[in-house]
């Protein structure tokens, strides 16, 4: 198979953060190793050598053995241009939607996942705007002020994972959503006023939707049964349920009676401390107006 004569600067990536396959993450290296083996057997067939792929899709020698070997998450961009040089008709460029789970943290797939057979979700955020409440924009800009900063590719990746846990709103039939925000989080203008406002705008929208219940916890509560960390309570079509927080079992998911009345309990008296629905959506409009 001849290989283009067009010039290419071969791509260096190989330690590059954000694109290596968590040990942990079984279905994860299942995957990249399995894409690895293909794009290996096809390049063999073609009867090309892995320097002269390298050169053709324009990434290094070293990373092309990385990722055929399962060491290394290939770029969309390199799924598409071996399928371009090795003739595949789309099969090689198709691996992109598996392999672009892959990128998202084992952690957060399996979150998502959950979030997305619940049929009822209670989640409090003590420190932002919750996850899923954030504008990409917004969720950007938190995420470029980590200290030790994240690299770009590792911003783009967790804001992808974010939005793709939004698909948590477009369910038919739709779960019950309840969220509890602390009124300092929508005060700070991180990022911006800009930003914020967007924010402010997109909880409006999000404060309409049938199935969502949206309060703000005021500053001025002189009792917050909220303080020992955030919580999540998803609860499943088949009654199980399953609960998190940083104060109980070191933030991993828990499904035990016990600590899920804790929970349970803990979330309905904040529900109750804060501020109704309605008067939440009062609230932010009054903060969106001061913006």
């Amino acid at each position: 198979m001849s290989v283009d004569n067009e010039v290419r600067r071969p791509t260096t990536e190989t330690d590059e953060p954000g694109w290596e396959v968590e040990p942990n993450d079984d279905w994860g290296v299942a995957v990249v190793a399995t894409v690895g083996r293909q794009l290996r057997l096809r390049r063999e067939a073609a009867g090309l050598r892995a320097g002269e792929f390298g050169e053709a899709v324009g990434y290094g020698e070293d990373l092309v053995y990385k990722i055929e070997g399962g060491k290394r998450i290939p770029r969309p961009e390199y799924l598409d241009r071996a399928d371009e040089v090795l003739g595949a008709g789309g099969l090689l460029a198709a691996m992109k939607e598996d392999v672009g789970k892959v990128r998202y943290p084992k952690k957060v797939r399996d979150l998502a996942q959950l979030e997305g057979r619940a049929v009822e979700l209670q989640l409090y955020d003590p420190l932002n705007v919750h996850g899923l409440l954030q504008t990409p924009e917004y969720a950007r800009g938190l995420l470029l002020m980590r200290r030790p900063a994240y690299t770009g590719d590792e911003v783009d990746r967790f804001i992808a994972a974010r939005v793709a846990r939004k698909s948590v709103f477009e369910r038919d039939p739709a779960p019950e959503l309840s969220f509890v925000l602390e009124e300092w989080t929508l005060r700070r203008p991180l990022g911006g006023r800009a930003l914020v406002r967007n924010q402010l705008e997109h909880l409006l929208e999000v404060a309409q939707l049938r199935n969502v219940e949206l309060q703000v916890m005021p500053m001025d509560r002189e009792q917050h049964a909220g303080l020992a960390g955030g919580i999540e309570v998803l609860k499943f079509e088949d009654g199980s349920v399953v609960g998190r927080s940083p104060a109980m079992a070191n933030g991993r998911p828990v499904t035990e009676a016990r600590q899920l009345r804790i929970l349970e309990l803990r979330y309905g008296i904040i529900r109750a401390q804060a501020l109704t629905p309605r008067e939440s959506t009062a609230f932010i409009e009054q903060l969106l107006g001061d913006t």
